[in-house]
């Protein structure tokens, strides 16, 4: 149990950034010595996709303590502000200004931060099951929103992006985006206004009466977390080449950001990407075995893991007894010990 503390002390410390440096070095030099496929860096990069928009989600659900059930809608933001500046097709959209990636990109995760501050404004006044409702309704109303305004956003026919395909220029891009956000949520947790987001989702009124601008606070960092995912949503739509309110604004991407972050722990730095590795791995398993049912196993799994481990993998492994699964092994563990001492006091 010490060793376990003493290990998190050190990743929550400096030690965890030299351990998280030198793993993005390694990773930096995959495609050098291994001359990888194009297959293998795009599952490399969906793997960095989803490590960034877990921790994006943690930001807000994790260290402030509000569920956001609607978190995706920065990654569809994202994914139509790219697609709508760097299309060039102009017969069906009234507006294709055809900007190049580099252009578009910021502005993508600009225009997610600024959607997040218009829709923070009323939603994060909201607490509990409300706040995660009502981000529910604006993911969804926003979906019919993109739909409807055909000039701007094609409508149900989606939009062209430019073919460009360049797997290594993903990979790095992505390797770099995900490198600078982790340090991002490491600093935000050790700093003097990451200690003010914890004191915001263990009691709000009380820090409040502490002096904590808790609007303040709270809009700051969803804006943040709106960013990081609009800007994630822009390389997407780069990526795929194409997009459509179907292939965007899917309830699965909330549902996976929400799963990776619980699985690895709420709260943590690392948690989240520990957290978003098993749990793609265990999407390609339950996928190639089970692809009827891949999401009522995944909804299981999610049941399993509020019940079992709301602390997540980290939390589990460094205070067992706060969870359902730790302090049922440790009363079966207390229920054995008698029966060998009996059994090793019958035998003397």
């Amino acid at each position: 149990m010490q060793s376990l503390q003493r290990f998190g002390g050190f990743m929550n410390g400096w030690g965890g950034m030299v351990f998280w440096l030198i793993l993005l070095i390694v990773l930096a030099l995959y495609p050098q010595v291994s001359n990888p496929t194009g297959a293998a860096l795009l599952t490399a990069t969906q793997i960095f996709v989803f490590v960034v928009v877990a921790s994006s989600w943690n930001l807000i659900g994790g260290m402030t303590g509000y569920v956001d059930f609607g978190h995706a809608v920065f990654f569809g933001i994202g994914a139509y502000t790219m697609g709508i500046l760097t299309t060039q097709v102009q017969n069906y959209i009234t507006f294709a200004p055809g900007l190049g990636f580099w252009q578009a990109l910021p502005i993508a995760g600009i225009a997610a931060a600024i959607f997040a501050l218009l829709i923070g404004l009323p939603t994060l006044r909201l607490k509990g099951p409300y706040f995660s409702i009502a981000m529910l309704a604006t993911f969804v109303a926003t979906r019919e929103i993109i739909r409807i305004v055909r000039g701007v956003t094609g409508g149900g026919r989606g939009l062209d992006l430019p073919p460009v395909l360049n797997r290594t220029r993903d990979f790095y891009f992505m390797l770099v985006w995900m490198g600078l956000v982790i340090f991002l949520v490491w600093w935000i947790r050790r700093s003097e206004f990451g200690q003010s987001l914890l004191a915001i989702r263990e009691d709000e009124t009380g820090a409040e009466m502490r002096g904590i601008n808790t609007t303040k606070h709270k809009i700051t960092i969803f804006m943040i977390a709106a960013f990081i995912t609009g800007v994630v949503g822009g390389f997407w739509a780069f990526q795929n080449t194409y997009i459509d309110p179907d292939v965007v604004f899917i309830e699965q991407r909330t549902v996976e950001m929400v799963m990776a972050a619980i699985l690895g722990g709420l709260g943590t730095v690392w948690g989240p990407p520990l957290g978003a590795l098993i749990l793609y791995t265990l999407q390609d398993v339950i996928w190639a075995n089970i692809p009827e049912g891949h999401l009522l196993v995944l909804g299981v799994l999610l049941i399993i893991l509020v019940l079992f481990m709301p602390e997540g993998i980290l939390g589990t492994l460094g205070d067992p007894s706060s969870t359902s699964l730790g302090r049922l092994l440790s009363r079966r563990k207390r229920d054995e010990e008698p029966v060998a001492t009996t059994t090793t006091q019958a035998t003397e």
